[in-house]
């Protein structure tokens, strides 16, 4: 029976038998191992020797004869100054390993990542994010609490009720917001919280982000489809439900890129307080308007129907998991409860980070830039666009000149997902309309510009041009 022996120094788990043979041999056996079986992958690099003879005891010259003796398989290669690799030869593979049939061919590289949802994170303003995070380290008054309260750390809740007041015409106090990891986060607490309390199910507007459905129904509220127009969600539709509850994004659609038009806005509130309803409002990206300003919160008209939900997700970075919320009076403490059980909040370093970054004005600062990146990425890539006939001829690009994506309509006879398909093909991510919706919708491109530069779209617009001209019936 084999022993494990592990490098302190480097994690590497090497089993050495107990068959009687030289250190050496054993050693040597043991590595080999571990390469057949995939634990040291290709390129890997092996401690040197010295620091592996110290971790097992022995000398340096057992090590380095075993280190020879695999490079000589072709297992390991070694280079001066680069220390000892695994080796990327098909020597390392098991030899007694079938090779997998069947496998679907490698797809070619990214080379334009056109899918929505996602910033340029090139853009993050790490300068100011590093001075701010250094200021939070060091300054006494903004030393983090070893135990943050469940609802958030305390500066960040007044920053963000400032910014909120100011920018999205939600007035409200620093206790009554509620600190987060994000949408998803905050959708699924208040999915829990409106399970226990009986509501059957949760419209969502359809076409729609199907992640936050799917948050939805993880947390036992099953979701319901519901319309959307060119005037945003069908309140009349969702009349039809029998709902109690509905998610919908009334700045800036996603997929569609509408804005909920001031009829529907007032007709959706009239909806919640004749049926005691709830509404879930998903602000994702309303700091980005390009032709007007931006239309405030639908909680600013109602706080005691609307549970507002906002994140750095689009503005900074998806990675910091970072967002807030703010519920109507009767739903904070069942949520500050669910929040409080679920023990899984944003770093409080970021919180404080970030805080300290909006305090300072560098968020202000950093959202003029990028909305003045975006808007040109938007106006080149529509322009693109429009200079190729048979991408003109089916009609101008669908939303609002705002956020991150557009809709980019297609011939009619085509399928979404093959155009789709086909610009993958050539390296070009695109998201298909129909993967979005449940029911059957005019063939559409959703195309997300953060990461796409000017000199970019016109590329992008002559692939997508020659694949209608390859594909049109």
């Amino acid at each position: 029976m084999g022993i494990h022996r592990t490098n302190r120094a480097s994690g590497l788990l090497i089993e050495l038998s107990e068959d009687g043979g030289s250190l050496y041999e054993r050693l040597t056996s043991g590595i080999r191992a571990a390469i057949v079986a995939g634990r040291l992958a290709p390129g890997h690099l092996l401690p040197p020797s010295r620091v592996l003879a110290a971790e097992l005891g022995c000398s340096r010259w057992v090590v380095n004869e075993a280190y020879t003796q695999l490079a000589a398989e072709g297992q390991l290669q070694t280079r001066q100054g680069s220390g000892t690799r695994v080796t990327t030869h098909p020597a390392t593979r098991d030899p007694d390993r079938t090779p997998e049939t069947g496998r679907a061919p490698a797809a070619p590289p990214v080379v334009a990542d056109l899918r929505p949802g996602a910033p340029d994170v090139a853009a993050f303003p790490a300068p100011a994010w590093t001075r701010s995070l250094q200021h939070v380290l060091t300054t006494v008054e903004w030393e983090p609490s070893l135990f943050p309260p469940p609802a958030g750390a305390w500066r960040l809740r007044e920053v963000v009720a400032a910014y909120l007041s100011r920018v999205r015409g939600l007035t409200v106090e620093a206790d009554e917001v509620l600190i987060t990891c994000g949408t998803s986060h905050g959708v699924s607490l208040v999915a829990r919280v409106l399970a226990a309390r009986g509501v059957p199910h949760l419209a969502v507007e359809d076409p729609g982000w199907p992640r936050l459905h799917q948050v939805a129904v993880a947390a036992g509220l099953p979701t319901e489809p519901v319309a959307v127009d060119a005037e945003g969600l069908d309140v009349e539709a969702l009349r039809r439900t029998g709902a109690q509850a509905v998610l919908c994004a009334p700045a800036h659609q996603f997929p569609t890129g509408t804005a909920l038009s001031p009829t529907r806005r007032l007709a959706l509130l009239a909806w919640a307080t004749q049926r005691t309803s709830v509404i879930i409002e998903d602000d994702y990206d309303a700091e980005f308007r390009y032709d007007r300003r931006p239309i405030g919160a639908l909680a600013g008209l109602d706080r005691s129907r609307v549970v507002y939900l906002g994140s750095v997700s689009k503005t900074l970075h998806p990675g910091l998991r970072l967002g807030w919320m703010v519920p109507p009076p009767a739903l904070r403490q069942p949520l500050l409860d669910a929040l409080d059980s679920a023990g899984a909040g944003p770093s409080t370093l970021d919180q404080l980070t970030f805080a300290r970054l909006a305090d300072t004005g560098g968020y202000d600062r950093h959202l003029r830039r990028v909305r003045k990146v975006y808007r040109a990425r938007r106006d080149a890539l529509v322009t693109a666009l429009g200079s190729h006939a048979v991408i003109r001829d089916c009609g101008p690009v669908l939303g609002i000149a705002a956020g991150l994506h557009l809709l980019v309509p297609l011939p009619p006879g085509l399928h979404d997902h093959m155009i789709a398909e086909h610009l993958a093909g050539r390296g070009i991510a695109a998201m298909a309309l129909s993967g979005y919706a449940t029911r059957r919708h005019a063939p559409a491109l959703v195309i997300g510009y953060g990461r796409l530069t000017p000199t970019r779209a016109q590329w992008a617009a002559e692939q997508l041009a020659e694949v209608l001209l390859d594909l049109r019936p």
